[in-house]
């Protein structure tokens, strides 16, 4: 299946409608994902990735239905991840010799990943290839946006950026284009993108965004590698790129915990409540991660100012559910963000502190003492939570 995306480029992906995890299992794709490939078919057709190993045979098929595969004159790898270049060792069984046009760092990933010496064409920032009727592809290198191999490429005369993954979402939709998508449901899974993969790389994204602008390219449309293509006011994303690459935070608190019998629970939520009623403006979020989404609650912590961590003391540590998240927490290295910690114990409650030690160490701001409570908390220990909360909301 294709579809026209502008002039002489098609679509020639896959819509992945029943893909629940991604990364292993490392992400949740509530909404599944496409993996989008591109076919340029001007005096010269260039195929612009491809799809995940899964779906090759039969992107094979489709491919050879449109094109004679013979008469592809070069394929562009942006990223040598295997959701784009799945499919690359079964068509380079058919076309040994086509050209792949890569980075000096997609030949060590292609090569470490599938073995094959095939006819490789290294390319850096600002390199092109003519494909006929006054157009060029230009390609521009986006080193760890997400992998040190990624790069986008620009089709001169029809103004497409092939952004690779910058810009996209886990999201399948038949429709493919951003005005044609249930607007909640894009925007929702493009900051979870951007939060649970690409948040690590906040100093880089900056640095690209900038040199993107400066090359003063007309941009009409972004065919990203998962999600929709952005033709209705592409540079939208960007500006929200820009935004989230900053230190992002709106006027909320996320409150994540786990719980044994519920005493854990019960702080977490007075907390909340004296939060709440300390400010009735800021949104206060409550998540059992043990019974939440990890990549959801990210989310929601990528949006806060505040995160507040609790977890009762099991064998002098907070619970290993506590313990994933934070781990989590510390990779996608976020900045300008406070925190303080909760927790219940029966004998001797190291847990709290050290999850402020380790918030602390992450790069968090913690703004109060960890609040331990022996035992279920009775009204007088509810009351100290709210108290915490109130503080908390004032900090």
């Amino acid at each position: 299946m294709r579809k026209l995306i502008k002039g002489n480029v098609y679509w020639v992906g896959h819509i992945d409608t029943e893909l629940r995890q991604f990364h292993g299992s490392d992400f949740s794709t509530h909404k599944g994902s496409s993996y989008n490939s591109y076919l340029v078919r001007e005096e010269k057709t260039i195929l612009i990735d491809t799809v995940w190993k899964p779906y090759a045979d039969q992107f094979v098929k489709n491919l050879a239905q449109e094109v004679d595969l013979t008469s592809i004159d070069a394929i562009v790898v942006n990223h040598g991840e295997v959701d784009h270049s799945g499919a690359l060792p079964m068509l380079m069984e058919l076309i040994p010799d086509c050209p792949i046009y890569c980075t000096a760092k997609a030949v060590d990933s292609l090569t470490g990943q599938y073995h094959k010496q095939w006819n490789f064409n290294t390319v850096k920032t600002g390199d092109s290839i003519d494909v006929g009727n006054g157009k060029k592809l230009v390609f521009v290198e986006m080193t760890m946006l997400h992998w040190p191999d990624s790069m986008a490429t620009y089709l001169t005369g029809d103004n497409i950026l092939f952004s690779n993954d910058a810009f996209g979402q886990h999201y399948a939709t038949s429709g493919l284009f951003n005005d044609l998508a249930d607007q909640c449901v894009l925007w929702n899974e493009a900051i979870k993108y951007y939060a649970n993969i690409l948040t690590p790389y906040n100093p880089f994204l900056k640095k690209k965004l900038a040199e993107i602008i400066a090359l003063n390219l007309p941009i009409d449309i972004i065919a990203t590698s998962h999600g929709v293509i952005w033709r209705d006011n592409p540079m939208q994303v960007v500006e929200k790129y820009a935004a989230w690459c900053d230190d992002y935070q709106e006027n909320q608190v996320t409150i994540v915990y786990d719980t044994m019998w519920d005493g854990t629970r019960n702080l977490a939520d007075a907390i909340a409540s004296g939060m709440v009623e300390e400010d009735p403006h800021v949104t206060v979020k409550v998540y059992n991660i043990a019974k939440t989404d990890k990549n959801d609650v990210m989310t929601e912590v990528f949006k806060s100012k505040m995160i507040v961590v609790g977890s009762p003391t099991v064998v002098n540590d907070m619970l290993g559910s506590v313990a994933g998240f934070l781990h989590f927490m510390k990779e996608l290295k976020m900045k300008g963000k406070k925190a303080a910690t909760f927790g219940c114990y029966g004998w001797t409650g190291e847990a709290p502190k050290k999850i402020a030690e380790f918030l602390a160490n992450a790069g968090y701001k913690v703004v109060d003492e960890p609040l331990r409570n022996k035992w279920n908390p009775d009204s007088d220990a509810l009351e100290e939570a709210r108290n915490l909360g109130r503080r908390l909301a004032k900090a």
